[in-house]
């Protein structure tokens, strides 16, 4: 099972580069299943429908998502009727739109996806600890995959070594910028701390970066604007034995 989880999508230029390289990529590399990070993919942040079925019909199966999962609200009832998307799961039950994981059925096998956020600099949404031990009890697939959103590198890392021998990949999102430690733990998963940023190149963060100076040094609000320019599409490439739920292979890829 190849399995190919794309960094956070910024913006329509993003999502109109993903389309144009994605086809290739998933043929070259006989991918099996797509997961992407959509929670950037509308202009001005956040997520909408109209950005999530651009992702679907480019040949994306799994959307995640994170801290701006719910910063449009049109997307809302969008999170309780479409099957793929996920929000994370550490986010109230009760009185939060949509899942934070779901089932894809390959035939052969199934794929448990797990969408959750970390706290540390982010909101105070549940622990992530305790939110991902319940997820597992309840589990029954031989492949799981975690999407972990969070800001902080050591809090991704703490996290993969928790995983390690429980689930069969983790890869991190939100701070868009693509790490160099992908590896297998010593029990079989898969890892990497930050799976990068799908977006214009001269940017920051998908970010015009005259913006971001602004706001830096004025620290008054700026409306963020998404650069334009040449993109870069950062991805990793999961391989994983089907009847040991076990990483084999890992691919770091970026596509420019």
């Amino acid at each position: 099972m190849r399995i190919l989880a794309i960094g956070d999508v910024v913006g329509n230029i993003g999502c109109r580069f993903l389309r144009q390289r994605l086809p290739a990529l998933k043929k070259l590399k006989g991918v099996d299943l797509v997961i992407a990070n959509g929670e950037n993919s509308a202009d001005g942040n956040g997520v909408t429908p109209i950005s999530a079925d651009f992702l679907f019909s480019s040949g994306v199966d799994v959307i995640t998502t994170g801290n701006h999962s719910f910063r449009r609200r049109e997307i809302y009832p969008y999170y309780d009727d479409a099957p793929y998307i996920l929000r994370p799961a550490n986010f109230p039950e009760k009185t939060t739109p949509g899942n934070g994981t779901l089932i894809y059925d390959m035939g052969r096998v199934q794929v448990c996806v797990i969408n959750l956020m970390g706290c540390v600099f982010l909101e105070n949404l549940k622990d992530p600890y305790e939110t991902i031990d319940e997820i597992l009890k309840k589990n029954t697939a031989k492949i799981t995959i975690l999407d972990f959103h969070a800001e902080a590198t050591a809090e991704k890392l703490a996290m993969g070594y928790y995983l390690d021998g429980r689930i069969s990949a983790m890869f991190g999102t939100h701070t868009h910028v693509q790490t160099a430690d992908e590896c297998i733990f010593e029990n079989g998963m898969g890892y990497i701390t930050d799976v990068g940023m799908t977006g214009p190149i001269k940017s920051v963060l998908g970010v015009k970066p005259e913006l971001a100076i602004k706001k830096q040094r004025e620290k008054l609000p700026v409306r963020f604007e998404t650069a334009d320019g040449d993109c870069k599409m950062d991805c990793i490439l999961f391989q994983i034995d089907d009847k040991s739920g076990k990483t084999i292979n890992i691919e770091r890829i970026e596509i420019r």
